[in-house]
């Protein structure tokens, strides 16, 4: 499809097999396909270009997919999927922790990676036109904070929040229902669209970065959203 043929993606991996076998499935897809062979090189890359998407292998000598992770955040919210040789729930959780949106655990059917680039990529662009007659729902108002779905912009308080797709995602679908309680089941059902085998730490490691980075300029934003003791969370609209 169009939209996808110019979107460009950043494979980090320490070995070339994988590397090119990712490129020659991302290719046939019509990405256009950038490498880096270690995490230093991985960094300056990231931040020199503007990908639409990165998979980073989080097993890399020197810098890891976790320090390179955590240093693409600091400046971008590209979306990044984790490459793990590793399963266990702490990866994932760690993986989670400094800005991955996704997680892929080798070995891997290229396959899946193909569909999931393209689930996330669908979830994350926003090439795709909005007819004028609905974009007026599509923006969310509350006193302290408004959501731009067009535009996939956050304002708190009058600034500009930058969130990573699955923050943005959590946060869009706790606003959609305002005073709606929600399992953390239900959550990792309709936020991240799979199974995460029970992972419901996932969903409280979103909900902190969340609130960390919308209370640095505005502190009722963050407030909003309210944590429902042995049940989930909700979105809460405060009476002015």
């Amino acid at each position: 499809m169009e939209m996808e043929k110019e979107m460009k993606i950043l494979v980090v991996d320490d070995e070339e097999r994988i590397r090119r076998l990712l490129k020659m499935y991302l290719e046939r897809e019509d990405f256009i396909i950038d490498e880096a062979e270690d995490g230093v090189v991985a960094v300056i890359k990231a931040k020199e270009n503007d990908y639409d998407l990165i998979l980073l292998d989080l097993m890399m000598p020197g810098k890891d997919g976790i320090q390179v992770c955590k240093e693409i955040r600091e400046i971008k919210s590209t979306p990044i999927i984790m490459l793990t040789a590793k399963g266990e729930e702490t990866n994932r959780i760690q993986g989670f922790e400094v800005g991955t949106d996704d997680y892929i655990v080798k070995p891997f059917s290229p396959r899946e990676v193909v569909l999931r680039v393209k689930a996330l990529l669908r979830r994350t662009t926003s090439q795709v036109p909005v007819q004028s007659e609905v974009s007026a729902r599509d923006i969310i108002v509350f006193p302290h904070l408004t959501i731009d779905k067009d535009s996939h912009r956050i304002l708190a308080g009058g600034k500009e929040v930058s969130l990573t797709p699955k923050e943005y995602d959590l946060l869009y679908f706790l606003a959609k229902s305002p005073d709606k309680v929600f399992e953390r089941e239900h959550l990792l059902k309709e936020v991240w669209q799979y199974d995460f085998f029970g992972d419901l730490r996932t969903v409280d490691t979103h909900v902190k970065r969340l609130r960390e980075k919308l209370s640095k300029v505005s502190k009722e934003a963050a407030k909003m959203i309210v944590t429902v003791w042995g049940v989930g969370y909700k979105f809460e609209v405060a009476d002015e």
